[in-house]
């Protein structure tokens, strides 16, 4: 069953490793080419995700050359994998391609600059998270203290991603800043998140943001990462199927999906390590669920949620 995956920090190890990694086959991502055919992945997120500690001065072309590796890497020389630039662009992916999309895990690299953020789009960004753990000039993240919501450039940014289509993400933002995302935005998502009812981690959501999410229309997908899963030691493919369990309950079950945090994790749900194991998470809940749900969960309901 194909399968679309909302998140995964490919390009970053890729940057850290100063472009050695091989996107087609380096055993040390999580999802390389290789990987994503054996797991049957039709559509994969590729995140721009700039670490906190990186000098401010640098951090926007610290993200160009993110871009520049996702065209060098995973667009070159495979011609089997397309940009989607455009959201119909994924309804004319041929059987044996895979569609590619750009996203931005925090807007720390365009400082207070507008203009920053329309250049990336015009590259092709398509999904905007306002924050990662910090504070920045747009909102705080889940991490900070101070717990305070949109600034007025946040907002800004909000209004820009109605405008072009583009979703905005609310994972790793403050609980106030996604209160203020669901008063304005138009395409919310949270692309690797959990519910904080199963396990009660900063990262996850609380019921209430859940169900406001499932009616203003927006997506959860479900993240791999053990600690946004368990409180156990070791965290096991059942334990994520809790998490769909709960959306579902809370009224979700066409607006769940996928955002498997590959990458950008150092541990691993047991069969569910790498892009190749997708397939183990739908047979295990093809015992649960009908046919037609885990097809929406794999990624018909990401489908039928684009901002056309």
């Amino acid at each position: 069953m194909e399968v679309i995956d909302l998140h995964c920090d490919v390009l970053y190890k890729i940057w850290e490793s100063k472009g050695t990694l091989r996107f087609k086959d380096s055993p040390e991502l999580d999802t390389n080419k290789e990987r994503m055919l054996k797991g049957q992945v039709k559509v994969q997120c590729f995140a721009i995700f700039i670490p906190p500690e990186l000098k401010s001065e640098e951090q926007f072309q610290a993200a160009l050359d993110q871009i520049d590796y996702f065209y060098s890497h995973v667009l070159e020389n495979n011609p089997d994998i397309v940009h989607i630039r455009n959201w119909e662009d994924i309804t004319y992916l041929k059987t044996d391609e895979i569609g590619a999309i750009l996203t931005l895990e925090g807007v720390d690299c365009i400082g207070n600059d507008l203009h920053k953020l329309s250049i990336l789009f015009h590259l092709g960004v398509r999904s905007v998270g306002l924050t990662w753990n910090f504070a920045n000039l747009a909102a705080d993240g889940v991490w900070e203290p101070r717990g305070a919501g949109l600034t007025s450039f946040g907002k800004e940014i909000v209004k820009f991603n109605n405008k072009h289509k583009v979703f905005t993400d609310v994972s790793h933002l403050s609980e106030k800043g996604f209160w203020d995302v669901m008063e304005i935005a138009d395409f919310p998502i949270a692309s690797h998140s959990n519910s904080k009812t199963i396990c009660n981690h900063p990262r996850n959501l609380s019921d209430e943001q859940a169900k406001t999410l499932f009616q203003k229309d927006g997506l959860i997908h479900v993240v791999y990462h053990p600690p946004f899963v368990t409180h156990n030691e070791t965290a096991y493919i059942s334990d994520l199927i809790r998490h769909i369990d709960h959306f579902c309950y809370l009224g979700g079950v066409r607006q769940i999906g996928f955002g498997s945090d590959f990458d950008g994790i150092e541990t691993h749900i047991v069969d569910l390590e790498n892009a190749s194991k997708h397939q183990n998470l739908i047979n295990e809940l093809l015992k649960y669920y009908s046919d037609d749900q885990v097809r929406g969960f794999a990624g018909e309901n990401f489908l039928r949620h684009l901002p056309m």
